[in-house]
């Protein structure tokens, strides 16, 4: 028994453009390839721009492995000004001095309090469920909901560009990471009320602004010209190679031995080079975990 490919699956590096919601580009490149299975690994505001993979097909279902890849963003913080939603978009809550002198020194000694585990409080304006209901949306009726601190990373935090108004940084962080929230506790650190002004999300996991393309670029190419392989979303992952009949054995839920360390990923391929599944191994033996073809007899 052999696998039989289902469809067109895999990713396209997408460059969100300000303004766009990451449902819309899901909508447009759904409209574009033709594939009803469309989604995105990781939101972006409507506010930011850069980075959002939007992946097609049984590629979807690898969307949780790519958003838990290690995020970078170029933010720009404007400082005086708090706001309801911790952006520009928000209503100005707070006015505050700035600070008379920010030195290098000054900054460093502050950002080293926001580097490698942190507490964060999400913003009001935000997705996230409490009983029910979205934040935003009780946020909205003027009855914010009380929003529990949660640990991320923040892998590094460098200042690329200094005023006496705002703050441009570059920030490596986990999954989960509100950069808003940074750059409103940023600026109670600095001693003065801050949110975030711009954003651009430059890599997610192994994708790259370097080769991201906007929906225009998409179109004009064309999605299949653009598609890259599901596989270019886990280039850590370790590899296996299933001759036949270990392939049908994947494909119909059966384990197959295993020589290499224990891994919670592993990208098998079938003996045509295509992408089987994603694998988990336990250290002797290996099983499909999220299946990319289909068996047929």
């Amino acid at each position: 028994m052999s696998p039989r490919t289902l469809g067109p699956a895999g990713i396209l590096n997408v460059h969100k453009s300000v303004g766009w919601t990451s449902h819309d580009v899901v909508a447009r490149v759904r409209r574009l390839s033709g594939e009803r299975r469309v989604g995105h690994a990781g939101t972006l505001d409507p506010l930011a721009e850069g980075v959002l993979p939007v992946l097609l097909g049984r590629a979807t279902r690898l969307a949780d492995f790519v958003g838990q890849g290690r995020k970078r963003y170029t933010a720009t913080v404007a400082l005086g000004i708090a706001t309801t939603t911790d952006d520009r978009e928000g209503e100005v809550v707070e006015t505050a001095p700035l600070p008379t002198v920010l030195t290098a020194d000054d900054l460093e000694h502050t950002l080293e309090r926001f580097r490698g585990v942190v507490s964060q409080v999400p913003p009001a304006f935000s997705a996230i469920q409490v009983d029910g209901q979205r934040a935003y949306a009780a946020a909205r009726r003027g009855q914010p909901l009380e929003l529990a601190a949660r640990e991320v990373t923040i892998y590094g935090l460098d200042v690329l560009e200094v005023s006496h108004e705002r703050l441009v940084l570059d920030v490596r962080c986990s999954r989960g990471t509100y950069i808003r929230s940074l750059a409103r506790d940023l600026g109670r650190a600095l001693g003065t009320a801050a949110h975030l002004a711009g954003l651009v999300r430059t890599e997610v996991g192994p994708f790259a602004l370097e080769g991201a393309l906007t929906v225009d670029e998409i179109q004009r190419r064309g999605v299949a010209a653009c598609l890259l392989p599901a596989d270019a979303g886990l280039p850590d992952a370790p590899t296996y190679h299933a001759a036949r009949q270990q392939a049908g054995d994947l494909a119909l839920g059966r384990a197959v031995p295993w020589d290499g360390p224990a891994a919670p990923l592993v990208r098998v391929y079938d003996a045509s080079g295509q992408m089987l599944c994603v694998g988990t191994s336990d250290g002797s033996s290996l099983r499909s975990r999220i299946l990319l073809q289909e068996p047929v007899g």
